[in-house]
């Protein structure tokens, strides 16, 4: 399995010629070598993952790994432009053409059945695919992304799973804090009710002591 993998605006302070601007937290940008391998990509993709392709033209299938806790909505805008020039420059018919769109979706939205080919998707929600105008080619970007490009042979499906498995690990964790917290709390309020109590009986005591007395000083 072979995936390139680039380093968007986000990283460009790691490096020794002046690029900006710098975007934190990094994003990272990958996509496949061939259909084969965009179905592998689509099998494996991960939650935090947004895909992009070139609309109504064939181009690669470029993905864009985003950090725990961003959306779509919120993509930096430099991030943005970095995965639209790379999708357009790796498209047969889109890398000549000007004024083309690039949509993009979250990889949960992708649909695959039975009788596409191989690497052919469509969505299950048309409504969650948004769009990106590209005008032109943009050199400077497309150049900056081919320098930091990584190949890699990865097995997807054992990546798939550590990223699951520190995700069940971290709910776990979770509840149990979630719980600890009730138990604690619940002790609390047991120790407040238990102090109320204590008080209150304190004070039935003193005033039936009083009393005593009182009746004492009748007798005399």
């Amino acid at each position: 399995m072979y995936t390139c993998g680039f380093l968007s605006a986000s990283v460009q302070a790691n490096f020794p010629f002046p690029l900006l601007p710098v975007v934190q937290p990094p994003h990272t940008i990958y996509m496949g070598k061939d259909k084969y391998e965009n179905e592998d990509l689509i099998k494996y993709g991960w939650p935090e993952d947004i895909w992009f392709h070139v609309d109504k033209l064939s181009s690669a299938h470029v993905y864009l790994r985003l950090p725990k806790g961003h959306t779509i909505d919120n993509i930096p805008p430099e991030v943005l432009i970095d995965c639209a020039q790379l999708v357009k420059n790796n498209s047969i018919q889109g890398c000549k053409m000007n004024n083309i769109n690039v949509v993009y979706t979250p990889w949960a939205n992708l649909k695959k059945t039975g009788d596409m080919d191989v690497g052919q998707i469509g969505f299950f929600r048309q409504k969650e695919v948004k769009i990106v105008a590209v005008e032109k080619k943009v050199n400077e970007i497309v150049n900056r992304l081919e320098k930091t490009k990584d190949e890699r042979y990865p097995d997807l499906a054992a990546e798939r799973e550590s990223r699951d498995r520190e995700e069940r690990n971290e709910k776990k964790a979770q509840i149990q804090e979630h719980r600890k917290r009730e138990k604690d709390e619940q002790k609390k309020r047991k120790e407040v009710e238990e102090l109320r109590n204590y008080s209150s009986l304190m004070k039935d005591e003193n005033m039936t002591t009083n009393e005593d007395g009182n009746d004492s000083d009748d007798f005399m």
